[in-house]
Formats: C-alpha cells, structure tokens, sequence
C-alpha cells in the first residue's frame, strides 16, 4: 500500500513537473514570437522618419537589390560579363574622349560605388590599362575620392537608419565607440590594404559617427598605394598586342575567358576579405557587448 502512495505521488509530482515545463516553453514561444511580431513591426515602422530619409532607405534597398541580381548574372549566367563591362563600357569609351573621359572615368567610378558586385578595385584595373602606372595611380586616387565621398553621404542620410532597424542601435553604438576610438588611423589601414572592399567601408564610415574631414583625410592618404597597385595590376592585365580602342571579338575565346576569370578571381577575394571582416565585427560586437554588461553589474554590485 505505502508503495502503491509513493508510485502515485511521484506520478503526480513528475505530472506537476511535465506541466510546468510545458507552461515554461509556451510561455518562451510566445515571448520569442511577440518578440518577432515587434521586431517586423518596428522594421516596417518609418513614422519617425522625414520623406528624405524614406526616400534615400527606398534607394538603399533598391540598390541593394540590383547589386544581388548582377553578382548572381557574373557568376552562374555569363562569366565573362565582368571582363566586357570593364572594357567596352569603362576603357575603351575613356580612352576615346580623350580629355572628357577623365570626367567620365570619375563618373563611372562614383556610379560603381553603389553596385556591390562591381568594386572600385575592379574599375581602378582599367586605369592601368588606360593611363599605365603612373597616370593610372593618379586618376584612380581623383575616381577613389568622388566614390568615398558619394557612398558615405548616401550612407549617412540613408543607410544608418536602415541599419538601426536590422541590427539595433546597440551594434552601431559599439563601431560609434571604435571609430571615435581609433578615428582616421581605421580609415587609414583599411584603404591601404588593397583586398579590403573599398566601397563597404566608405559605407560603413558613413553609418557611424565619424566627422567627414578625418574621414577625407583618411580616405585620401590610404587611396595613394591602393590606386597604384591596381594601376599597375591593370598594366599587366591588358591583352598583350592588343591597341586602343580594344576589340574583343579579335581576341579568341580561350583568352577571353582567362582575361575574364582573373577579374572573376579578383571579385570573389575582394568579397571574401569582407565576409570575413563582418563576421570579425560581428563576434567583436558581441564581446564588447557582454563586456560592458559584465562592468555595469560589477558597479551596480
């Protein structure tokens, strides 16, 4: 009999258990999905927005969207894309205008800024091939500053709110802190190492709090050995006997495509490099994250 109680109230105990565990993650889905319902609500939410900044989020997105359209063309639709952009639209219609194609090459280079899948890297290679090393390093460092400047200023009018809205104001905080901390010498650094994408940073400066002059400043010591190294490697890169204006039906398909994969190869580094620096911000944003809640609990203690 006492064996037959102690089996019941176990039972009943283990119910009991069963019951408040069952409660327990009911109440965490519906925590998670009101948390879900919020959080699509105040990403859908622009009502403490003006019309400009709406304005600018809508051509952020909309550019976003064209930028994943031609990096899915450049690598499963034509592979040879990229190679034909940068000469039938960049070298060879520069080299014609003679004088105006300065003016047109630093338009081409403040347009490429805002499509992703076509680096600044990529239309710097055509300075070599245009002007050589020298006049090639001097115009890309012109081109490199008209699209800095372009991407920061859309980024700061647009892309800091939209940010706010993916990845909270605690994350931008946090690279507020960073560049105040490190400022220009941040700028500096990632200019000149010639794999880091340009135009993400030029972007990513614009959404933190980082005064336009050191941003300048940095932009323009940093672009110096990056122009010239892609001058240089766009020299190389010119089909060999081949003269201006460029004709691409004369070169064999074989070397077009080798022309084509090394531009390829270049792109998928460039985007490589910037994988890999988000996802270092992201875990470093989560350090500094914890570390500052771990120090506000020690004061308050």
């Amino acid at each position: 009999m006492e064996n037959n109680k102690k089996q019941v109230n176990k039972m009943g105990e283990n119910s009991e258990k069963e019951q408040i565990i069952e409660e327990k993650e009911h109440m965490e889905k519906k925590t998670f999905s009101l948390r879900v319902k919020k959080y699509f609500k105040k990403l859908f939410d622009f009502s403490n927005y003006d019309v400009k900044t709406i304005v600018y989020i809508i051509i952020f997105i909309f550019l976003f969207g064209i930028s994943l359209y031609l990096l899915y063309y450049i690598y499963f639709v034509d592979q040879t894309f990229l190679y034909r952009l940068v000469i039938e639209w960049f070298v060879n219609p520069i080299y014609l205008l003679a004088f105006w194609g300065i003016l047109l090459f630093i338009a081409i280079m403040a347009i490429q800024g805002l499509l992703v899948p076509i680096p600044s890297e990529i239309v710097l290679l055509a300075t070599g091939m245009i002007w050589g090393l020298v006049g090639g390093g001097i115009m890309g460092i012109i081109g490199s500053m008209a699209a800095a400047l372009l991407c920061f200023y859309i980024s700061r009018k647009g892309g800091r709110p939209l940010v706010e809205k993916f990845i909270g104001e605690k994350a931008l905080f946090l690279a507020d802190n960073f560049i105040g901390k490190y400022g220009m010498g941040t700028i500096i650094v990632a200019r000149f190492l010639p794999f880091i994408a340009f135009d993400p940073i030029s972007y990513g400066a614009g959404l933190v709090d980082l005064d336009v002059k050191k941003y300048s400043i940095g932009t323009f010591i940093g672009s110096i050995p990056r122009a010239f190294f892609y001058s240089w490697l766009g020299s190389i890169l010119f089909p060999p006997g081949m003269s201006f204006p460029i004709n691409l039906e004369d070169i064999p398909l074989e070397q077009l495509e080798a022309y084509s994969a090394n531009f390829n190869f270049i792109l998928i580094i460039i985007l490589g490099v910037l994988v890999i620096l988000f996802g270092i911000y992201y875990l470093f944003s989560i350090y500094l994250e914890r570390k500052a809640k771990i120090k506000r609990e020690n004061s308050n203690a």
